[in-house]
């Protein structure tokens, strides 16, 4: 006998007539239009996202899931799943402007005045203002309501001071979602407002950190009495917390379908590898690959899991959390195995799987730590009581 409270209900994965046909469609134009693999080169293949991006925009594909007002195209969450998809199982390059679309265009929608709407949205889409996100600082990353830079009214603009880390594409973007503080009096959570910040401007100097990887994708920021006019907050003064919440909602809502299709096709990459290198029939290969198949499913049906409570409360819930933590694991063990498949020959430059196993390394870090991630998970998904 089932347990009180539990639903004995099947659950039905399988696609309308309606949302398969949108896939249809889009496999179609994904297959006339991908321009394949991008340059290696960052400006190279920051130009080629772009122009990738304005085919989309033109093709209405961007900004999928916006309001049609806005530009977009008022995609269902299912519908939104589904381009995550089969964009990564098409391996379609990324956009450019991956953080406005997903995370700035969102935020501006929700808490935005129209006159911002207007203003920010359409240049999101078509990629020519590139957004980057101001919120960790050196002392402020898991802990982003504990951050330093502070804001002073000056007039009808406001004047900002302070450090920001691990800023995403700031080399490349024309606004900044920036979280500073303008109530230093306030609990911490309290005292926050969220601004734009405009890049182009001499108080604004962008530094980059190098990656094991070689790459300098990440960028720390230094502020120095940059000025924002009283317009650029979003959500109104002191509510920064909140606007801020909105944005990490937004960046974790559907992330788990594209990147449980990057794991599977990695994963048939790997049995690949093992059957090239004659490993295939070994045990312990075996069992890891099994491993990793049966973790991979669990990411997958997770996903749809994260799904279905956003479909029910409209909003993107701290289930996103789960995914994102759950795929870091997954994806670390897959390059780590990859690494033992190949044995010394992982120790070569241009071995492609070797640049898969380094850049595996920030997918703990990235997006949320791991361990914050749990924390969330254990407190706002499983009801488990903090620690203190």
């Amino acid at each position: 006998m089932p347990q009180s409270g539990y639903d004995p209900a099947p659950v039905d994965l399988t696609l309308s007539v309606a949302e398969e046909s949108f896939r249809d469609e889009l496999r179609d134009w994904l297959a006339s239009r991908n321009p394949g693999r991008e340059p290696a080169a960052d400006e190279e293949a920051f130009k080629f996202r772009r122009e990738w991006q304005r085919q989309l925009n033109e093709a209405g594909w961007a900004g999928l899931s916006w309001p049609k007002e806005y530009g977009g195209r008022g995609a269902t969450l299912i519908e939104q799943a589904i381009f995550n998809e089969e964009t990564a199982r098409a391996r379609a390059p990324q956009v450019a402007n991956v953080l406005g679309l997903a995370m700035g265009g969102p935020t501006v929608i929700a808490h935005g005045t129209e006159e911002q709407r207007r203003r920010y949205l359409p240049p999101i889409l078509s990629a020519e203002e590139i957004w980057c996100q101001g919120f960790s600082e050196p002392d402020s990353g898991s802990d982003l309501a504990s951050l330093k830079t502070r804001a002073v009214r000056d007039g009808g603009e406001w004047l900002v001071t302070g450090q920001k880390v691990w800023t995403t594409f700031a080399h490349h973007a024309k606004w900044c979602m920036l979280v500073a503080r303008t109530d230093p009096a306030a609990p911490k959570h309290k005292g926050l407002t969220y601004f734009l910040m405009d890049m182009e401007q001499d108080a604004v100097q962008v530094r980059p950190l190098r990656q094991i990887t070689g790459e300098a994708e990440f960028n720390e920021l230094f502020i120095e009495e940059a000025r924002i006019p009283n317009d650029n907050i979003v959500g109104g003064e002191g509510n920064g917390w909140a606007v801020a919440i909105t944005t990490l909602m937004h960046e974790r809502a559907t992330l788990a379908f594209s990147l449980q299709v990057g794991v599977q096709i990695a994963l048939g990459e790997l049995v690949g590898l093992a059957r090239e290198r004659g490993l295939l029939a070994d045990p312990i290969v075996r069992q890891r690959l099994a491993q990793l198949q049966i973790e991979a499913e669990v990411l997958r049906l997770n996903a749809y899991r994260g799904l279905s409570a956003t479909m029910r409360t409209g909003v993107p819930g701290p289930e996103g959390s789960l995914g994102k933590w759950h795929w870091s694991e997954i994806n670390q063990s897959l390059t780590e195995l990859a690494m033992d498949l190949f044995g010394s020959d992982a120790m070569l430059e241009q071995q492609e799987w070797t640049y898969r196993f380094l850049r595996a390394r920030a997918n703990s870090i990235e997006g949320g730590t791991t361990e914050i991630l749990k924390n969330i998970v254990a407190e706002r998904v499983l009801g488990l009581p903090r620690m203190r």
